[in-house]
């Protein structure tokens, strides 16, 4: 029954439908859409059906963000059957405007929730496949409600150990984050990802796979980094996270055996606010039973009870399995024997109730199903049975727990003199242990003296090309090189002399460290020959001729050489097999010569054109169109031309600064393949 305080606002409701010829649809639609959301901030969910109802048959509301509605207000309610059946209403609804495409991508990322929440995995992926390809069939993927369903669909997948597909999943719902939080900036698009981060990370740690966990809680790391450095933040939020971090961070190194970062993270955890909370000491057990720290865990579950009743928490069968049997298993871990006795008896003296009020709160909602959508009798009888099924398994689980203490005590005494047995034989396994782990130091340190090398090579070769570019008036130039190991082989480089601009672009073959060595070379000898002043033609050849020379590896470098009279916008330019750079809308068409460093006494042909200005030039190597995605698609010439045809760019750093976000999202978190270099220019 309506209170008083909702006389008013239906009797409003009633004056617009009677009033429609003297208000517009958009008045309609924006009353209707405040009274809903003040009932939504009031948390009146009958109310809240009760608008839906009204607005939908009056026209105003369409019947996916109805359904959406009711179904949201149901699940608050935990009449959750109720609310999967209005959630899959609206997700087999239409979908027309982009009102309706978004409460048709909230409604399928709840439902889609709701079944994986219940084990239901066929049943997520039946919904949540088919409302992914339609939301990016009408321009839906860039909700934030379509990066969540990517997150579920994952969370399926790995459950069905489809990994790879789970992985492909994940990385794609992180990449379209990252493009979102790009995009907007704002605060929610943060603690979204930080949600979906949340769920990839312990995802993976219930499957035990702790190195994939790992890497994820990198992820997360950088993104409250990222967070962090905006300076208007939510600190609570942050705090809250850092110690999640950490808490999921040491879980997954104990899982790895790196014992003391495990404990170390721990540590970090633990000096947040939130670590101090009731709820930060409740989630930090996680650790603790992973490490065995039984005493620690079970002293934080002393404050379940408490935290239980501060959120008003039942002893239902979710929340026995959910909580009060983690306690057990801490407590009679720690050995303390009483607690444990005394929480298998709650447990016990809980589980009779709990099951009657569950069967009583299925019985009421499945008949209130009957009555809305007019079923069968037999399907309300069918469901009653699957329930109290699920109530008999559910008892004798908890049953068998309890059981499963009362026979391990018993064996404890036994179990002592085998313990003493092993022992001894630990002792003997001590020594040859401790020389396994004197040999293991010696292979890190080896390990971590070479890594700093490399870092240090990649920093000296990245000191190569220069970062500063020139200031000129009239001159818009950027270029950037990523190696795609710790070291790499392109190389890009300009010289300003006067109104003159030299620039150049290579591709070494190869990788890693031989290929460094040789972009070291060519590099050096390019600014050398540039500051001779000669033609770029001849700058090749004197290139060729020099590492040509005691070439026994038979390396060589493509490159595109010019040299742009600022003046009069002249380009004299020399391509010696490099790939053609874009002028304006289309590939330059050049002359064919070989790369540099592969046949001694090669000509190279210049070529020129009459002036280049105003019109953006931009060179690559090939790390850029043959950059692959997990199905080994390239990212390609043509789609390469169509971004820079069809996009208007300010500068030269946004231009590149947009490819390499482009390839990013291409990739979805695969490595790349090769090193990519890319360099903008524009004369105006």
């Amino acid at each position: 029954m309506l209170k008083l305080r909702h006389i008013l606002p239906l009797a409003l409701l009633m004056l617009c439908a009677c009033s429609k010829e003297e208000t517009t649809a958009n008045a309609d639609y924006q009353q209707a859409d405040s009274l809903i959301h003040d009932a939504y901030k009031m948390k009146d969910y009958p109310l809240l059906i009760q608008y839906a109802d009204t607005y939908e048959q009056m026209g105003v509301l369409s019947d996916v963000e109805a359904n959406y509605w009711r179904g949201y207000a149901c699940s608050r309610m935990k009449q959750m059957r109720r609310a999967e059946i209005f959630w899959k209403a609206a997700v087999a609804s239409d979908v027309r405007t982009d009102v309706t495409k978004k409460y048709y991508a909230k409604s399928a990322n709840r439902l889609s929730n709701l079944l994986l929440l219940k084990g239901d995995y066929d049943g997520t992926l039946r919904v949540a496949l088919p409302a992914i390809d339609k939301l990016g069939a009408i321009g839906g993927d860039s909700i934030g409600d379509f990066a969540n369903l990517l997150t579920t669909v994952a969370c399926c997948q790995l459950n069905l150990n489809m990994t790879q597909e789970a992985e492909a999943n994940f990385n794609r719902s992180f990449v379209d984050y990252q493009v979102m939080i790009q995009r907007h900036y704002g605060d929610n698009y943060y603690k979204s990802a930080a949600v979906s981060l949340i769920t990839t990370t312990t995802s993976y740690l219930a499957k035990k796979n702790f190195d994939m966990a790992y890497q994820w809680t990198e992820r997360f790391a950088s993104l409250l980094t990222r967070y962090r450095e905006r300076g208007d933040i939510d600190s609570v939020f942050l705090d809250k996270e850092i110690a999640r971090l950490y808490i999921y961070k040491a879980t997954a190194l104990q899982g790895m055996d790196s014992i003391d970062k495990a404990t170390h993270a721990y540590k970090e955890a633990m000096a947040t606010n939130y670590a101090k909370t009731g709820d930060g000491k409740i989630e930090a057990c996680e650790y603790l039973m992973a490490a065995n720290r039984w005493q620690e865990a079970a002293k934080n579950y002393e404050l379940l009870d408490a935290q239980m009743a501060q959120y008003n928490m039942e002893l239902s069968l979710d929340n026995l399995m959910l909580y009060l049997l983690p306690k057990f298993r801490a407590n009679a871990g720690a050995h303390r024997n009483d607690s444990s006795i005394a929480v298998a008896m709650k447990i016990c003296n809980a589980l009779d109730s709990a099951v009657i009020e569950q069967k009583k709160s299925d019985v009421a909602e499945l008949a209130t199903i009957y009555d809305t959508q007019k079923k069968e009798a037999q399907i309300v009888k069918q469901r009653i049975d699957m329930t109290r099924q699920r109530f008999i398994y559910t008892a004798i689980a908890l049953i068998l727990v309890i059981a499963f203490f009362g026979i391990y005590t018993f064996h404890k005494r036994r179990a002592q003199h085998r313990l003493a047995v092993a022992h001894s034989e630990l002792e003997q396994a001590h020594s040859q242990l401790q020389k396994a782990y004197d040999k293991l130091e010696t292979t890190t340190k080896a390990k971590e003296r070479i890594e700093s090398e490399l870092r240090i090579a990649r920093n000296i070769q990245l000191s190569i090309v220069p970062n500063v570019f020139p200031r000129y008036k009239g001159l818009d130039l950027y270029a950037s090189m990523t190696p795609a190991r710790e070291v790499g082989g392109d190389l890009y480089d300009f010289i300003l002399q006067d109104d003159s601009l030299y620039i150049c672009v290579g591709d070494v073959s190869g990788k890693g460290v031989p290929a460094a060595l040789f972009m070291a070379q060519a590099a050096r000898m390019f600014r050398a020959l540039a500051k001779e002043g000669l033609l770029p033609a001849d700058i090749a050849t004197r290139l060729n001729e020099e590492l040509t020379e005691n070439n026994d590896n038979g390396m060589f470098v493509t490159m595109f050489l010019g040299l742009v009279d600022l003046k009069t916008g002249r380009l004299q330019f020399c391509n010696a097999g490099h790939n053609p750079p874009v002028l304006g809308n289309d590939f330059m068409k050049m002359e064919a010569n070989q790369p540099v460093g592969l046949w001694a006494e090669a000509e190279f042909v210049g070529e020129e054109i009459e002036s280049i200005k105003n019109t953006p030039m931009f060179i690559y190597t090939d790390g850029l169109n043959e950059a692959e995605n997990v199905e080994q698609e390239q990212f390609g010439d043509e789609r390469l031309l169509k971004i820079l045809t069809d996009t208007h760019f300010y500068n030269a750093q946004q231009a590149i600064q947009r490819l390499d976000m482009e390839i990013q999202k291409h990739r979805a978190g695969c490595e790349p393949n090769d090193d990519l270099t890319m360099l903008c220019l524009m004369v105006k």
